[in-house]
C-alpha cells in the first residue's frame, strides 16, 4: 500500500511530547474501516470502537494531565482525527468532537472541571455552541431550558455543554454563555436521519428547567477574547484560540475521509482490472489514471498542509501567551475552509477513477462520499463563508459577517 500525505508519523521540531497519539489512531483504522458499515446502519459509533478509542487514549488527547488525560495540543488533535477519518468519518467526527469539547471543560473553572473529571477521568462530553437555549438568573447560577440540535457525539458522552441566552427579568438577552450540563438532566431526541454521517448520532438535545451553577456558565463572547475562567494560566492548551480550535477540529475528520478514498481506489488498481470501453487492460497504466491520481494526492497534500498551518498557528499563539490576532484566526477559517474544498475535490476525482462501481451499496467509498459531503457543509467549515471574511480582512475591513472569529 502506498502512503499519501499520512500525518501521523513523528516529525523534527513537534513541540508537543503526544506524537504517539497519531500513531495510536493509524493502528485502529482498519478496525475502524471493518465497521464501518455497522456504525452507520446503527446510527452510532459500534462499542468495538468505543472501547478501542479508550484503551488508545485517544478520548483524553484534550483532558488536563491532572486528571489523568494527554492535554497534547491542538496540532495532535486534528492529526488524530484525520487518522481516524482514514477509517470510518462517523466515528473519527465524534471522536474529534467528543476530544474538543473535552477542551471546552479545561477552559471552566477547577471546580468545574473536578465535577467532570474527579469520580471519572474517562468521562466524555459533546456540545453544540450556538444558543438555542435561554438562561434566566436563579440563585447561585441559572435555569436553562431549550432544544439543541446536532448534537455529535452525545450518545457517548457523560456531559454536555450548550449554548445559552442569558437574559434578565424583562427578557433582554445579556449575555451568551456555555452550560455545562449532566447527560442524565437532558433528554435525547431521535432526529439524525441523514444521507451522511450517519454513525455519530448527533441528535437533538432538550433541557426543561435544568438548573446550571455559576461555575458551570462559560461566557462565549469573553471566550471569543480569550478570557478563560480557567486558574491554570500556564497550561498552554487551554490558552488556545477559541473559535479557531472549535473550528479545526471538524477539519482533520474531513481530511481523513479523503485520504481513506485514495487509500482504496490505490489498492483496488493494484488488481489489474481495465477501463471498460478502452483497450487499457489495466487502469493504472493509462495516463488519464496517473494524471487524476496525482492531481487528486496534490489537493490531499495541499489540505494537509493547510490543516498543519492552522493547527500550528493556533499552538504558536497560545505557547507565547498572547491572544491570536483577529487577521491570523480569519486565516485559521480560510484554511479550513481550503481543507474541506480540496478534499471533496480530491475525492471527486477519485469516483471518477473508480468509475461507476463507486456508487454501489456495498462499496465503502460511496459511504466515505455521503460523509464528506455531510460533514463538510458544516456551517463553520463553510469555503464561501470563510473566502468571503478572509477577502474583507485582507483588505482592512474591520466590519466582518459573523462574531465567530
Amino acid at each position: 500500500m502506498v502512503t499519501v500525505a499520512g500525518n501521523g508519523d513523528a516529525e523534527p521540531g513537534r513541540r508537543d511530547g503526544w506524537t504517539d497519539l497519531p500513531q495510536r489512531a493509524a493502528e485502529l483504522v482498519e478496525l475502524l474501516r471493518s465497521n464501518a458499515a455497522r456504525t452507520e446502519q446503527e446510527r452510532r459509533v459500534v462499542e468495538e470502537n468505543l472501547v478501542a478509542l479508550d484503551e488508545a487514549g485517544l478520548f483524553g488527547v484534550t483532558v488536563p494531565e491532572r486528571f489523568g488525560g494527554r492535554q497534547a495540543s491542538v496540532r495532535t488533535l486534528v492529526e488524530v482525527g484525520s487518522e481516524l477519518g482514514r477509517g470510518c468519518g462517523s466515528t473519527a467526527w465524534a471522536t474529534s468532537l467528543i476530544n474538543v469539547s473535552g477542551w471546552l471543560v479545561g477552559l471552566y473553572p477547577e471546580r468545574a472541571q473536578r465535577e467532570v473529571y474527579g469520580q471519572n477521568p474517562h468521562a466524555r462530553a459533546c456540545s453544540v455552541l450556538p444558543p438555542h437555549g435561554t438562561s434566566r438568573a436563579a440563585d447561585g447560577g441559572r435555569v436553562v431550558n431549550g432544544r439543541w440540535g446536532f448534537a455529535s457525539g452525545c450518545l457517548h458522552a457523560q456531559w454536555a455543554l450548550l449554548g445559552v441566552s442569558d437574559t434578565d427579568a424583562s427578557g433582554t438577552r445579556t449575555d451568551q454563555g456555555l452550560a455545562l450540563v449532566p447527560m442524565d438532566e437532558l433528554r435525547v431526541e431521535d432526529t439524525w436521519h441523514v444521507a451522511g454521517m450517519r454513525g455519530t448520532g448527533s441528535n437533538t438535545l432538550v433541557a426543561e428547567d435544568v438548573f446550571v451553577p455559576g461555575h458551570r456558565l462559560l461566557s462565549v463572547p469573553g471566550a471569543m477574547r480569550g478570557e478563560y475562567p480557567t486558574e491554570f494560566a500556564d497550561e498552554v492548551l487551554y490558552r488556545a484560540a477559541f473559535v479557531p480550535a472549535l473550528a479545526l477540529s471538524l477539519a482533520g475528520p474531513l481530511l481523513g475521509l479523503a485520504r481513506g478514498g485514495l487509500e482504496l481506489v490505490l489498492a483496488s488498481l493494484g488488481e489489474g482490472r481495465g477501463i471498460s470501453h478502452t483497450f487499457y487492460e489495466q487502469a493504472r497504466e493509462a495516463p488519464a489514471t496517473q494524471l487524476q491520481l496525482a492531481e487528486a494526492a496534490r489537493l490531499i497534500d495541499t489540505a494537509a498542509l493547510h490543516l498543519r498551518r492552522a493547527a500550528d498557528d493556533v499552538d504558536d499563539w497560545a505557547a507565547r501567551g498572547r491572544h491570536m490576532p483577529t487577521f491570523d484566526r480569519i486565516r485559521v477559517r480560510m484554511d479550513i475552509g481550503t481543507i474541506a474544498r480540496c478534499s471533496r475535490e480530491a475525492l471527486d476525482i477519485l469516483l471518477s477513477v473508480h468509475g461507476a462501481r463507486s456508487f454501489a451499496d456495498a462499496s465503502p467509498l460511496q459511504r466515505i462520499w455521503r460523509d464528506l459531503e455531510t460533514g463538510s457543509r458544516h456551517a463553520m467549515v463553510n469555503p464561501a463563508i470563510a473566502t468571503e471574511m478572509y477577502g474583507r480582512a485582507l483588505l482592512g475591513i474591520e466590519d466582518q459577517i459573523t462574531p465567530l472569529i
